[in-house]
């Protein structure tokens, strides 16, 4: 056994034998009254120096290395027994980080399935001694192995699966491990972009979309608990560019306007997509329900777009309209996957698949009419950071 330093000085075995070693001491004379499952989670006592009502939490990795302290009120240590345990799929991926940070913000016990292969890459290691630091349980497994899958998925409640579009079909034996382990409450498949069920590109998107639409009707014949969503794009993805395919940054003298420029699209943060996304898992109003992301600000067509974009350099820029059938001729002559920008914008500015129908009406919900008290980035406010 080894020594692990406690914050006033003193020192406790540890017993390096475990890869997230938990222990529990009091310090105070009164010792607060725990669930087991708290108590096995992290080292959980009262703040000796205060005297408050507040727990501390510290969890010791194996060997001396020191681990993480956070202070929590005890009604939002009561909220976390009461919270659902997510576990996140992809937790390394772009949107798969934010999604596990915002469940470890809103005080869910958080678990990610990790590939072996993410432990030795350099920036995804670094990611997962993030997450591990805050308090995430990372379990070793992955899409393409069933035990690990049904062993993660007997400590969870909530499967929130965030892996690459073209992965989408890998999901089938999480789906069947689900239906097995009968455990789950709610299943998020990997979506998080246009509705797949309402894209009227047919033909033309090299099955991107079909994937996603065959998942979702596997989930539900299976009868397994969802939320779908559809959060439409991403800000990190176009309008860094102000939806210019080719530029890195948003014009200043001339700009491409798809179509007649007054289709609306609709951008959100990848890190507001997962704030919205982990409010919904424990909400009876999204349960087997497509949840739609169109936050106020977020919503504009091309023309509105450029006009802010103006506004903020104060210039006039050179506008040039390119018809839809241009368009249309522009990605038939452009080679895949060069052609994928092309046909996203004919998707949703020519279309008008991300808002030409109504999201009630259709039987969704809508996550910023549902969660008001969630703060997010608006269009013009992202647009500020590239000035």
């Amino acid at each position: 056994m080894g020594l692990v330093s406690l914050p006033n000085g003193m020192a406790s075995p540890s017993f390096s034998a475990c890869p997230f070693l938990s222990l529990q001491r009091s310090l105070s004379h009164s010792s607060p009254i725990l669930s087991p499952q708290l108590q096995s989670q992290g080292f959980l006592e009262q703040d000796p120096l205060h005297r408050r009502d507040r727990i501390r939490r510290k969890v010791y990795r194996g060997g001396k290395r020191k681990g993480q302290v956070n202070f929590y009120w005890k009604s939002e240590v009561n909220d976390m027994e009461k919270k659902s345990r997510v576990l996140v799929i992809g937790a390394t991926g772009r949107l798969g980080r934010h999604l596990a940070e915002a469940s470890l913000r809103f005080s869910h016990p958080t678990f990610a399935l990790v590939r072996d292969s993410s432990f030795s890459h350099p920036l995804k290691s670094q990611n997962l001694q993030s997450l591990s630091n805050a308090g995430a349980t990372l379990l070793r497994g992955s899409l393409q192995d069933e035990a690990s899958l049904i062993e993660a998925l007997k400590q969870v409640d909530v499967v929130i699966c965030a892996i690459s579009p073209t992965q989408a079909l890998d999901q089938k034996l999480l789906i069947r491990a689900i239906k097995q382990v009968g455990c789950i409450k709610r299943f998020i498949p990997s979506e998080f972009g246009l509705d797949p069920d309402k894209v009227q590109v047919s033909g033309m998107h090299y099955n991107f979309f079909s994937p996603k639409a065959e998942i979702r009707r596997l989930v539900e014949e299976q009868g397994i608990p969802y939320t779908f969503v559809s959060c439409n794009f991403f800000m990190s993805y176009l309008l860094p560019s102000l939806v210019q395919p080719g530029l890195t940054s948003p014009p200043r003298d001339q700009v491409t306007i798809f179509g007649h420029g007054n289709t609306k699209g609709v951008f959100v943060q990848e890190k507001d997509i997962a704030s919205f996304t982990i409010r919904a898992v424990d909400d009876p109003r999204t349960l087997n329900k497509v949840l739609h992301l169109r936050p106020p600000g977020n919503v504009y067509s091309m023309n509105e777009l450029v006009g802010i974009w103006e506004t903020k350099i104060a210039k006039k820029l050179q506008k040039i309209y390119l018809s839809e059938q241009e368009l249309l001729n522009r990605i038939t002559e452009t080679p895949y996957p060069e052609n994928l920008d092309l046909i996203f914008i004919y998707s949703a500015f020519i279309k008008g698949d991300q808002t030409y129908f109504d999201v009630e009406a259709s039987g969704g919900v809508e996550g910023t009419k549902l969660y008001p008290e969630v703060n997010y980035t608006t269009i013009s406010e992202y647009l500020d950071t590239l000035l």
